[in-house]
């Protein structure tokens, strides 16, 4: 097929996350103009079933060594590089930082560096010898994407990376998509007059569910209630160790891994997330195009992701767990605020746009990709 453009995309891993659900929005919005080849490398792959089938896409194993900077990690991406010859070189994050690395010098393609935040090690400040790495293998001629004004800022100030080379493109939805999921809300058996929180996300350390358990033990028993956590990953046992010993077992509900966004927050009273490091999570906005009201810690943009008329008594400083707490039981209590709430940032969300990202990534993956 003619002027098809070739993107290698490297992902850390992919397992089903924020990055991989909008990568699978991108690939479905580029259409047949585009073929991508999909490296995860921890060989996890689940994500690929967000794709739709008539995507052109392919998944390549590959086997690298774990740990601290490889001198043979590098010759076998660049090995890979050579045989794809790809228009484009698309990674993301600090675990594909070697790929960035391989294709530093003497570039085979084009490179462009997706960057959505950070794990727990990073929560307080950049690791030095990550900063050196970043700072080294993002210079040159890679152009870098946050979702972000705090990356964005980091990356310019802390990184020293040339701003020209960084492009801010906020994360987008897709607001018809997700009210048809949530017409098919999950089946979470709702007892009368029982109100319904929750939060959506892979269970990681950085996401502290820990602090949201202590936040739902704090509440009242009127109205009753029941936290949904809707996702699935290595944290889990813990958790519904910590929620048992909380007395909570009854009251707290483990999904698992969510297919349908929407069918799940659709079901949902008030959305809550009391993560230590975020950026710009795709969970706040999709709560927020199906009209839930949002109660989130003091992270990354989420200051500037909700509307300014409710920022104020919905964003909470990391140690505010019992403002979160008392907060939380004041809307479980009141659904005429917790509708003026969804309103506002249901309207708030035509500035997050599927299309609008769709159409950046696009141009610009075009420019990097195209010739000269």
């Amino acid at each position: 097929m003619a002027n098809v453009l070739k993107l290698v995309h490297v992902f850390p891993t992919f397992a089903i996350g924020g990055a991989q659900v909008r990568f699978a929005a991108l690939a479905n919005g580029l259409g047949r103009g585009f073929e991508h080849v999909v490296i995860g490398l921890d060989g996890v792959c689940e994500a690929e079933r967000l794709v739709p089938p008539d995507v052109r896409l392919r998944l390549r194993p590959l086997s690298a060594r774990k740990g601290r900077l490889n001198l043979s990690n590098l010759w076998t991406f660049r090995n890979v590089l050579r045989e794809e010859r790809p228009d484009l070189l698309v990674t993301y994050n600090w675990g594909a930082i070697e790929w960035a690395l391989a294709n530093r010098v003497r570039p085979i393609c084009p490179h462009l560096h997706v960057v959505d935040g950070f794990g727990p090690e990073e929560v307080e400040r950049q690791l030095p010898r990550r900063l050196r790495l970043r700072r080294l293998a993002l210079s040159g001629q890679t152009t870098v994407v946050v979702p972000s004004q705090t990356l964005r800022r980091l990356a310019t100030a802390t990184w020293q990376l040339d701003p020209e080379r960084i492009h801010h493109i906020p994360n987008g939805v897709d607001a018809g998509a997700l009210d048809e999921q949530a017409g098919r809300p999950l089946d979470l058996r709702r007892r009368p007059g029982e109100r319904l929180f929750g939060t959506l996300c892979g269970l990681r350390p950085e996401k502290n569910l820990v602090r949201l358990l202590r936040i739902a033990a704090m509440l009242p028993d009127d109205p009753p209630w029941r936290l949904i956590v809707g996702g699935d990953g290595a944290e889990r046992p813990a958790l519904e160790i910590q929620a048992c010993g909380l007395g909570l077992s009854e009251r707290v509900v483990f999904t698992g891994s969510i297919a349908r966004p929407g069918a799940l927050l659709g079901a949902l009273d008030v959305f809550v997330l009391t993560s230590d490091t975020e950026q710009m999570p795709l969970s706040v906005l999709e709560a927020m195009a199906l009209g839930l009201p949002v109660l989130a810690t003091d992270v990354g943009d989420l200051p500037h992701m909700l509307p300014a008329e409710s920022r104020d008594g919905c964003i909470f400083a990391r140690a505010e767990e019992a403002a979160f707490a008392g907060r939380l039981a004041a809307l479980l209590a009141s659904p005429d605020e917790r509708r003026r709430l969804g309103a506002l940032n249901r309207a708030k969300t035509a500035d997050f746009a599927l299309e609008a990202m769709i159409d950046r990534y696009d141009r610009l993956f075009r420019r990097l990709a195209g010739p000269g």
